[in-house]
């Protein structure tokens, strides 16, 4: 049996046509929309794309909310066809969710209530910031007395 599977490969088309689906996400991008018309051109140039599930529009919030089978890219690409040339990913995440809230830049006058602008923080090297002090204070809490990492 096995000559035969050798010999039948010889036969056959071996090259797939499948193709990789792309992953379920959630795309949300900053677009400035000043009427009706903004708010309906920008939906329909994305809910025709191969792909997309639905489609939120929130012109109170500038913000479009993407679901489907699509390329992040393509739907920002997408956009900026319809004449939205200053549309970008939404940059803003819930207030709550930032570590750092009081480094400056966090805070922005455009964006909507409850959201900051999401920074990252650069963390100094762990090898200056690691003296032998720091170590060993590391190992006690001060919010749990009784705990200890060393046990």
């Amino acid at each position: 049996m096995g000559a035969l599977d050798y010999l039948s490969n010889f036969c056959t088309d071996v090259r797939t046509t499948r193709s990789r689906r792309k992953p379920m996400q959630t795309v949300e991008i900053k677009v400035k929309m000043d009427c009706d018309g903004c708010e309906r051109r920008v939906k329909n140039a994305v809910t025709h794309m191969k792909g997309v599930k639905s489609v939120e529009v929130n012109r109170k919030q500038s913000r479009v909310t993407v679901s489907g089978y699509v390329d992040p890219n393509k739907v920002l690409k997408r956009i900026r066809r319809t004449g939205k040339k200053r549309a970008e990913f939404w940059p803003y995440v819930p207030q709550h969710l930032v570590h750092f809230p009081y480094v400056s830049g966090v805070y922005d006058k455009r964006a909507p209530a409850g959201f900051v602008r999401n920074i990252t923080i650069v963390q100094p090297s762990a090898a200056a910031a690691n003296t032998q002090e720091e170590q060993f204070m590391s190992f006690f809490s001060d919010d749990n007395v009784n705990a200890c990492s060393i046990m």
